[in-house]
């Protein structure tokens, strides 16, 4: 009797992989294909001549190498800037009574709600006063503070979920507070933090409005979205190039992936059970 429901629902769950493969799929293939087929009136979805010319293109480039390398900085510092800041302020907001602590806990979700376009503007500003524009500076401030939000908030359940039992226990036993929380605490809500920094690291690898409103003038602190620009041409875009390099630019996401997949799913798991 459920067999027909369960071969729906794998039916559906392989469209839907299918549906969200496909433009990944496409982005490869045209990176492969010589520029007559890109160009060509009746596309093909395969090709019979691959080809290295539009990669070889994307390396020939010399600055790339240091788009590449701004990229990873600007991720990296999110990433654990935002994953050390979230963990305090979660084990803060759970573990500690204060007044408006529920007020904070709305602000939150309320800061997430805001449209990132609307706040671009006054960053920018806010950027210039302090003399962060054409820093990578620029581009770290605004990723951890629109990270944080959703972080905390993700955290809060990993905090809530460990017994206060067992920090009692560990007072006991003679730990600190900062003992119990980076020895016990820590280790306990890493698979939420795995999940926290997936979503950080991607919001700031892939991101193109900060670089394009904020790196103005000095080029070599561009990100690698800033390096597509090279390839497009309003009258002669290269789409091998920009395919080449949109495809250079999702291994290092994809690498990422494959390292924390085991923590990114118990994480998952955890904060929906939460």
């Amino acid at each position: 009797m459920r067999r027909p429901w369960r071969l729906l629902a794998e039916g559906t769950a392989l469209l839907a992989a299918v549906v969200v493969a496909f433009p990944l799929y496409w982005m490869v293939l045209s990176a492969f294909k010589p520029t007559g087929e890109i160009q060509s009136d009746r596309p093909r979805p395969w090709t019979l001549a691959p080809s290295l010319d539009a990669f070889r293109r994307v390396f020939g480039q010399q600055e790339f190498g240091r788009y590449f390398v701004n990229s990873l900085v600007v991720a990296g510092s999110v990433v654990i800037a935002s994953a050390l800041i979230a963990f305090l302020a979660a084990t803060a907001v759970t573990r500690f009574r204060f007044r408006f602590r529920t007020t904070l806990l709305i602000m939150f979700l309320v800061a997430q709600m805001v449209p990132v376009e609307a706040l671009t503007i006054p960053l920018f500003f806010l950027m210039r006063d302090f003399g962060q524009l054409n820093t990578l500076g620029s581009l770290i401030l605004p990723h951890i503070a629109f990270s944080l939000p959703f972080a905390i908030w993700m955290l809060r359940g990993f905090v809530k979920a460990v017994p206060e039992a067992l920090e009692e226990a560990a007072y006991l036993d003679g730990a600190s507070r900062g003992r119990f929380l980076w020895q016990i605490l820590f280790p306990l809500v890493l698979p939420g933090l795995v999940a926290t920094s997936v979503f950080s690291f991607i919001s700031a690898w892939n991101d193109f409005l900060f670089a394009k409103s904020f790196i103005i003038s000095d080029t070599s602190q561009s990100t690698l979205p800033m390096a597509l620009l090279v390839f497009y041409k309003p009258d002669e875009p290269d789409w091998g190039g920009v395919m080449a390099a949109s495809t250079v630019m999702t291994i290092p996401v994809l690498v990422f992936f494959v390292l924390v997949q085991r923590r990114l799913v118990s994480g998952l798991g955890g904060a929906v059970k939460d």
